[in-house]
């Protein structure tokens, strides 16, 4: 489970309905996959340049941590983050994520430049 507003994954303990801590990720967590035992985690900016009013801005404040925008993968049985992608520039919001098991070569493409008109084929 994601606590958006204090920036970890946790789980709930089913007999009292708290909400246990496992991994703190710096950003405001959108989506949330599963694979192999790791949970991959989309974290983004703040919109306002602030999460004032959320725990989160008090956790990065003691950690002395920027927030950021990326996907970190946490491995489950530890809580450790063991791999991370950080984007900057002109992304800083994530709204999901998503596992494709098997890719290779995933690419996304914009509608607004020729890349829509190549395809990209591999046989095996």
């Amino acid at each position: 489970m994601l606590n958006s507003g204090t920036g970890h994954l946790g789980s709930i303990d089913p007999a009292s309905g708290a909400f246990e801590p496992r991994a703190f990720c710096p950003g405001f967590l959108r989506g949330l996959a599963f694979h192999n035992g790791h949970a991959i985690v989309g974290l983004s900016l703040p919109r306002d340049g602030s999460f004032g009013g959320l725990e989160l801005d008090a956790e990065l404040r003691k950690r002395d941590a920027d927030p950021w925008c990326g996907v970190q993968i946490v491995n489950l049985a530890s809580g450790d983050i063991v791999e991370w992608i950080r984007l900057e520039g002109d992304v800083s919001e994530l709204f999901d994520v998503a596992v494709i098991p098997g890719a290779r070569w995933p690419v996304a493409t914009g509608f607004l430049n020729d890349e829509m008109h190549r395809a990209y084929t591999f046989e095996t």
